[in-house]
């Protein structure tokens, strides 16, 4: 069984910088101790960015300097002095120290900087072959013709092979888009190897640096802006030296302006352009030569708050500014959400990964790590595409975790809200949000059939025609009622709205699942080692027997479908029979309706909770019981203790918790809470189109 892997480009550029995203993000939910390394790396007052993205991402804690084996300084030293092989020893020494600490080992080859392209080639052949590690390869199809790509591919493989590699599979990336189909098909035509090829595309925001990166290679000095626009990518730099008229016509989307500081007239014009319609969105500002901005241009630019467009001053002139932009390269930072996103989505949606784990031949862990269980989440999220419905579309995080999930190709969103409110917002936060829907309620030709519906739906409770056409402004309403009319496949919201207010309208017209009284809530707990679910902490303040027997099926069948194995510990104050009292008596006769109702799951109960966990008490408590010390979904007798054990354990014990997430409902609608990450959005998206899909294949 293979335990390690070595990437290595082909030349300088080939972005193989997202290859090893997608292989540490494939890894990630298989593997429970992972780790990286480089065997070179160029030394510097930065640490190597891709060590760095690997181990904020996957939350790998060894100190720095175990992820790589020599600096290009220290092996050109020793190559000058005849001791090649003390480099290899080094490198060996400590891929081992780290080796041992891991149960899988990725490999990132050198970068084909400040080394020579023929020792770049031998060194990392040499290096795969001395760790016994297969190699994957990565071209770079930028900038040359169908021929040479092929060409190129073909020949390094097989000088890959003289050297007695063993090649796991060949990535040909960074192709444009107008070759891809051809490159794609000329490749499998001739590819008559054991081992895969595959294909990527040229994706115009992994290639551009940010404003953030230029800035950095600047040394630029911060003049005015938003800080978070740093992350927007730079698509063009335009030199601004002649005069304003001739200057706006050269203006295009994303464009980073190179002007002189004393350009009150280019700063002007480019400070009117934001607020017009006819011109596209820049970048930010370079003023070169050290001037400063005029006191009276400085309070000017600071009165206009929505202008969020970063500037900044540079010593340089203008020439060498321009110079030295052009020659910086993108990269894809661990800060940088957007760009790691991207990046996925590429490699997920070109990437047949079956055949790579096939190749690999990976054992799967029994341990569930969080990021595997959220890997698994947005992967099963992807296999069948739903329609996610977000009310709240004005909203900063919301608007992030949209572009997050559509450059990974999770789900299809419709936005609620003003589009041109919504269109300003993730502008001026310098999103992208290609393919997503927005409809304004107000104004949408579904409203008239919308306020109908809701009024036959409710007109038994009352209420009028107006009442009806006044509730479905309200964005919950109108977002749950596309649910129902299934323009949408579910909806999230909650962000900035109370849970009540998210649930409401679907406790009203979208009602519960047959078999199921109550609506209830479960938390995934995600330990450093397994996911466990809770419930319900978010929703049912005192559940009566029969309901709380309901909140133990929903919450198993949830548990199960999220491939969690439902093991259900029905919690109180006592165990078995050794307490009395209305509310252990309560959870003793929901224990038993869950049992009757569900012969077939295994549910135990009441028990404690250090009984349901603890195999030792366990013994000593419950003996001979199938869940007693092995539970993994835990039912809480009211929300009081279900709420603070959730938020107890998620403090504590660093767990990851992922919800609320509703149960018994005939369609998806889940809450946020307000305090939400975009993370948090993202994984409670994906959970949505999983239920979704479950819920869809049924009928």
């Amino acid at each position: 069984m293979i335990s390690n892997l070595y990437i290595t480009g082909l030349e300088f550029n080939s972005g193989k910088s997202l290859i090893l995203l997608g292989i540490m993000e494939l890894l990630s939910k298989r593997v429970r101790r992972l780790g990286f390394f480089r065997p070179m790396i160029k030394a510097g007052i930065q640490p190597d960015n891709d060590i760095e993205l690997v181990r904020s991402r996957y939350h790998l804690d060894f100190p720095y300097e175990d992820y790589y084996g020599v600096t290009h300084e220290e092996a050109r030293t020793l190559v000058a002095d005849g001791q090649y092989e003390e480099i290899l020893k080094r490198i060996i020494e400590k891929y081992k120290a780290l080796e041992e600490k891991c149960d899988f080992m990725v490999c990132e080859g050198t970068d084909f900087t400040d080394i020579i392209s023929a020792f770049e080639f031998n060194f990392n052949a040499e290096i795969a072959n001395q760790l016994s590690a297969p190699i994957l390869l990565v071209a770079n199809a930028q900038g040359k013709t169908l021929k040479e790509v092929v060409g190129i591919v073909k020949s390094e493989r097989e000088a890959f092979i003289e050297k007695d590699c063993s090649i796991i599979a060949t990535m040909v990336n960074r192709i444009p888009p107008e070759q891809f189909q051809s490159v794609f098909d000329q490749l499998e035509h001739i590819w008559s190897y054991d081992d895969p090829v595959f294909v990527l595309p040229e994706i115009e925001a992994l290639g551009k640096p940010t404003v953030g990166e230029i800035v950095a290679v600047l040394e630029g000095r911060f003049v005015h802006g938003d800080p978070e626009q740093l992350k927007q990518e730079v698509l063009t730099s335009k030199v601004a030296a002649m005069h304003v008229p001739n200057f706006l016509f050269h203006i295009r989307e994303g464009s980073l302006i190179i002007t002189p500081g004393d350009r009150a007239d280019i700063i002007l014009a480019c400070l009117a352009s934001a607020f017009s319609e006819n011109y596209p969105n820049i970048a930010g500002i370079i003023l070169t030569g050290g001037l400063e901005l005029s006191p009276s241009l400085h309070k000017l630019i600071k009165g206009f708050k929505k202008w969020t467009v970063p500037i900044f001053a540079v010593e340089t002139d203008t020439y060498s500014t321009a110079t030295k932009i052009n020659q910086v390269h993108s990269k894809i930072t661990p800060d940088n959400e957007r760009k790691i996103a991207s990046a996925l989505g590429v490699f997920e949606n070109h990437i047949d990964t079956s055949q790579i784990e096939k190749r690999i031949s990976l054992s799967r862990s029994s341990r569930i790590t969080p990021i595997m269980f959220e890997y698994e989440l947005v992967a099963r999220a992807k296999k069948q595409r739903q329609h996610i419905v977000l009310p709240e579309g004005t909203e900063e995080r919301i608007l992030k975790a949209s572009e997050i999930l559509l450059r990974r190709g999770v789900v299809d969103i419709t936005l609620l809200g003003n589009p041109e409110e919504i269109r300003e917002k993730s502008t001026s936060l310098g999103l992208k949000l290609e393919g997503v829907n927005i409809v304004n309620p107000l104004t949408s030709p579904w409203y008239e059939d919308y306020a109908q519906t809701y009024y036959e739906l409710r007109k038994h409770k009352k209420i009028t025609e107006d009442c009806a056409r006044d509730v479905l402004h309200d964005l919950s309403y109108f977002g749950t009622m596309m649910v129902y009319k299934e323009m949408a496949d579910g909806m999230v919201s909650g962000a900035v709205h109370t849970t009540g207010h998210t649930i409401r309208p679907a406790l009203e017209f979208i009602k519960t699942q047959p078999g199921c009284s109550i609506v209830s809530s479960v938390f995934f707990m995600c330990l450093e080692d397994r996911v466990l679910v809770y419930g319900d902490c978010a929703v049912n303040p005192n559940p009566n027997p029969q309901q709380l027997a309901d909140i133990a099926i929903s919450s198993a069948l949830t548990a199960k479908q999220f491939g969690v194995e439902p093991l259900v510990a029905m919690l109180s104050y006592s165990t078995g029979e050794s307490g009395q009292g209305e509310d252990v008596d309560k959870v003793r006769e929901a224990t038993l309706i869950a049992r009757k109702l569900r012969p077939d799951l295994k549910i135990e109960g009441p028990i404690q909770y250090d009984a349901a966990v603890d195999e030792d008490v366990a013994k000593t408590k419950l003996p001979g019981s199938e869940v007693a010390g092995h539970a993994t979904v835990f039912i809480f007798p009211d929300l009081n203790t279900g709420n603070n054990t959730y938020k107890a354990v998620q403090r504590s014990a660093d767990a990851v918790a992922i919800g609320p997430v509703l149960q018994g409902l005939n369609k998806p609608v889940n809450d946020l809470s307000r305090g939400c990450t975009v993370t948090d959005i993202v994984n409670t998206v994906a959970i949505t189109a999983i239920q979704a899909q479950s819920i869809n294949s049924l009928n």
